[in-house]
């Protein structure tokens, strides 16, 4: 009898638990991809085919529509650019009918720039840290200054976080809370001299004077 209780109470806590995961999906649903330079989108017409094409998300944000000319869908979900494509094609279609796909799309990534064995871009995995990062990028050069390793992060068009990591002989458990997980679109750079005057946030146009990005698009 006690077993049968066990195995009761067991299925009963079970059954709670997938109740509670499926109302925090429903309550913090999954975030939709957005649409980056480099992506690749389908336009399918199902009244007028003979307007369908494919077109890339260009370095700028905008693709080149047949009918619509130029739009900018970067920074918008699939559902989001479609509606906006209707929006703009309406004025030279009667209710056109559309159906976008995304057909290739950018893999998030990171990038490590300064003194590492090879810098550039990395796509960005599961827990990836800073020092992660560098470690794939064939790690620190003799140059480096590891005690002041600069991530940049984006927190909108105009503006970067800056966050300071010593990362000098972390090896320990409890030395893993100086490392940083990293997010995509992250900039780490591993200087070779000391930065001094740093500001917790700076203008994105300032990037420039510590390395230049857009070199390391892939």
């Amino acid at each position: 009898m006690r077993t049968r209780s066990l195995i009761a109470g067991f299925l009963l806590l079970a059954f709670s638990v997938s109740l509670l995961g499926r109302a925090d999906t429903q309550l913090h649903p999954r975030p939709r991809y957005i649409l980056r330079p480099g992506d690749t989108l389908q336009l399918q017409y199902r009244l007028t085919p003979d307007l369908n094409q494919t077109v890339s998300v260009q370095p700028d944000g905008y693709v080149d529509l047949n009918v619509a000319g130029e739009v900018q869908v970067a920074g918008l979900t699939v559902t989001q650019a479609h509606d906006l494509i209707i929006q703009k094609e309406s004025e030279h279609l009667n209710h056109p009918e559309l159906n976008l796909i995304l057909e290739e799309f950018t893999r998030p990534y990171v990038v490590v720039a300064g003194e590492v064995a090879k810098p550039g871009p990395i796509e960005i995995r599961d827990n990836m840290t800073a020092l992660s990062a560098i470690l794939i990028a064939g790690g620190f050069t003799q140059s480096a200054k590891s005690g002041q390793v600069i991530v940049f992060r984006k927190v909108n068009d105009t503006i970067d976080e800056v966050k300071q990591l010593n990362l000098t002989s972390i090896h320990k458990t409890v030395q893993l809370e100086h490392d940083l997980a990293l997010q995509s679109g992250d900039l780490v750079l591993v200087p070779h001299d000391k930065i001094s005057r740093l500001q917790h946030y700076m203008q994105a146009a300032n990037l420039g004077v510590f390395v230049n990005p857009l070199q390391y698009v892939p």
